[in-house]
């Protein structure tokens, strides 16, 4: 069985992003694994020679009573949805979380990382947010990141978002899969600017070799690759937007504080981050 990550804080934009973790293990029927950190902070011993200990007992305490009163919240989240029989674990720890992230990610050997983004609908904060780029760049799992508005629905159309390399194939199999558990559509996109260097018999070539795949290639000439992008994922009702970790910095660029204003209402979706191998 597979294995989702969900590292929370039980904030209003993890707890959204939960339903989201259990709805995407009920499509790739995987059990969950909930961690939630804390940071102890650090006190100097000279200072609290006699209660030393006993200050880091405390602070341990009220943390777990607090992580104990809150796992009900979310189990009571996952029999309203009728996904109770989904398998869910649990992790408290201290420290880092992009640390002990890591750590889980191994020891717990982690198909999938899912997780809220604080940014809200602000997908400047979103790409560029430092605990979403930390995840991002710090595991080899695929991460779902889930924007705090954007509410589940049904998943009917994957966006995909490719140069036509090699590479992108794999990913774009996979992508395929988890499609087919879910019936959904996946609609691919390359913005074929003015210095493109795919040619036509590379677009011919994929289309031969997906054509019997629910998958449905775009290519949009245009210079204007932002305003493309967001078209697609605006007019094609994309419902989760892939890319892969080599575009991560471009779709820093696409979202813009100036530009992410225009769309900020409109587009609220999850992106699934995959890795290039």
């Amino acid at each position: 069985m597979k294995k989702i990550l969900f590292p929370t804080d039980f904030s209003e934009a993890a707890t959204n992003a939960f339903v989201h973790a259990l709805e995407f293990a009920k499509i790739v029927k995987a059990e969950l694994v909930l961690l939630h950190t804390f940071e102890i902070p650090v006190y100097d011993s000279q200072f609290f020679p006699e209660n030393y200990a006993s200050i880091y007992s405390s602070i341990e305490l009220a943390k777990f009573e607090m992580f104990k009163d809150e796992i009900p919240k979310l189990r009571a989240i996952a029999a309203e949805r009728k996904l109770e029989d989904i398998v869910i674990k649990h992790r408290l720890m201290d420290g880092d979380l992009i640390y002990n992230l890591k750590n889980a990610v191994e020891e717990d050997q982690i198909d999938f990382v899912i997780m809220g983004t604080s940014g809200a609908s602000d997908w400047t904060k979103f790409f560029t947010g430092s605990n979403t780029n930390s995840v991002i760049s710090g595991v080899d799992v695929p991460v779902l990141c889930v924007p705090a508005d954007a509410k589940f629905k049904k998943i009917k159309t994957i966006g995909f978002t490719t140069r036509y390399r090699e590479k992108d194939k794999e990913v774009l199999r996979k992508i395929l899969k988890i499609a087919k558990k879910t019936d959904a559509k996946v609609k691919s996109l390359y913005v074929r600017s003015s210095d493109t260097d795919v040619d036509d018999a590379t677009i011919k070539e994929w289309d031969k070799e997906f054509a019997a795949e629910n998958v449905e290639f775009l290519v949009l000439p245009s210079d204007e690759i932002k305003e493309t992008i967001l078209d697609f994922i605006l007019y094609k009702d994309i419902d989760i937007l892939t890319t892969i970790t080599h575009k991560r910095s471009f779709f820093e660029s696409i979202f813009e504080s100036s530009f992410s204003k225009k769309i900020t209402k409109e587009v609220s979706i999850p992106v699934l981050i995959m890795h290039e191998k």
